[in-house]
């Protein structure tokens, strides 16, 4: 590894050289397509009604991509109030334990900032990004970041059109991250899982037209070279669903030969071992970042005794279409108390009170050598919040317009102190 340290004007930079992960391509075709074609017909005329105008399409402008694959530039600016944290991490790194996908992340004294359920709206993703401060304002999809660390909780997928869009997006950050010194996590949801399993129920039409639209781009710009087509999609699909809908031949949108056509798509995307499930298999279930869990749903005391690295490496290889006894893995993807579905801590029920859900988190943050979860999954009306005296954070704010339409908010942790950052209402850009 060479580091280099020298002065300019009044930034002090340390450069960091690494080895980059590439992600490795297969594609494997399923055609079972007949339950899921029911479903579709069910699901899209009860999205559309829900009339936010998430299926339409929408024009935004491209810029040139710009990559870097090393580990790279980590600098301080002694300006802000953080400046302590973030000369401190820039001296000291982040390490992961080397495992993919990563469970438990050192990263001291960097501020962290977590974002929850965003469910396919690019609008509404980039906002949040913005008022986390980790993405320009500019339209040209830039780190800004610098050193901080972004986690994402799931449910990327589902309920809105851009669901590839924001995974594209969110890899180009996670790789510009790498060469300012900070870094992107993502966790899986309830909706990821679902849809590597074929489970469709919420996936709207725009997210089977999505789909659709992703593999002719992929086949017909990029000759089927899926990992060069998912790096540009980002910048180039609204122009290509734009020519697409004005060079479109007209047919109502039962025609079977259409839905076929879609749920192919749909099902040779995310498929164990299919392109997007690989681009998912690079995630697990639960993050552990200093001293702050991060899980979609909840994380329970057996799932800390059964292993978070053990449920991360077999979701991940359930993903990649590797063997994990010819079934889904139910500890983590699947079952109410599952890590993706859990709702233990993120709604009261009359059934399992509030000091005992709180007794519940005690027990499991205690087995992890935790003090603090962040969950999203299940929307809070009143925005991002916590409970039991802030060891758990609720941040699934509903932003999508698939969902609630609220205004997008994280949460920022800085050392000990963790307060949320809200967009302003009248904030669209």
């Amino acid at each position: 590894m060479l580091i280099l340290s020298f002065t300019v004007t009044e930034f002090h930079i340390v450069s960091f050289s690494d080895f980059s992960l590439f992600l490795k391509a297969s594609i494997r075709v399923s055609f079972s397509l007949s339950v899921m074609a029911m479903q579709a017909s069910l699901c899209a005329p009860r999205f559309v009604a829900l009339d936010f105008g998430v299926c339409s399409y929408h024009a935004r402008a491209s810029s040139t991509l710009h990559f870097k694959s090393s580990w790279g530039l980590l600098a301080a600016i002694g300006l802000s109030k953080n400046t302590r944290f973030i000369a401190a991490s820039a001296r000291q790194g982040i390490h992961t334990d080397g495992k993919e996908p990563p469970t438990m992340i050192s990263a001291p004294e960097r501020r962290i900032v977590a974002v929850g359920d965003l469910h396919g709206d690019l609008r509404q993703t980039k906002r949040a990004l913005r008022v986390a401060g980790v993405l320009s304002d500019d339209e040209q999809d830039n780190w800004t970041g610098g050193t901080t660390v972004l986690v994402q909780v799931g449910d990327v997928l589902d309920r809105g059109p851009d669901e590839i869009a924001i995974l594209s997006l969110l890899w180009h950050l996670t790789e510009q991250a790498r060469s300012k010194g900070g870094a992107v996590f993502q966790v899986h949801g309830n909706h990821e899982t679902m849809n590597v399993s074929h489970e469709f129920n919420d996936t709207p039409d725009c997210g089977f037209e999505d789909s659709q639209h992703f593999v002719d781009y992929c086949n017909e710009r990029h000759d089927g070279h899926w990992h060069t087509a998912f790096v540009q999609w980002r910048l180039e699909w609204p122009e290509w669903k734009k020519s697409r809908f004005e060079s479109s031949t007209w047919l109502p949108f039962w025609n079977v030969f259409k839905v076929r056509k879609k749920m192919d798509a749909r099902v040779l995307l995310f498929s164990p071992g299919g392109p997007l499930a690989l681009e998912l298999s690079r995630h697990g279930v639960v993050l552990k970042i200093n001293d702050w869990l991060f899980a979609h749903g909840g994380l329970l005391p057996h799932h800390v005794a059964y292993g978070l690295e053990k449920m991360n490496s077999e979701v991940s290889n359930w993903m990649k279409g590797g063997a994990y006894n010819g079934k889904q893995p139910f500890i983590a993807t699947k079952g109410f108390d599952s890590i993706v579905w859990s709702r233990l801590y993120s709604r009261k029920t009359k059934e399992i009170p509030q000091p005992k859900a709180c007794a519940v988190l005690q027990q499991t943050l205690d087995a992890a050598k935790a003090k603090g979860l962040v969950i999203g999954h299940t929307p809070q009306v009143e925005g991002a919040n916590s409970e039991c005296d802030g060891k758990v954070w609720r941040i699934d704010v509903g932003m999508s317009r698939g969902v609630l339409n609220a205004t997008p908010q994280v949460i920022e942790i800085v050392g000990d102190e963790v307060k949320v950052l809200s967009c302003q209402k009248d904030d669209s850009h």
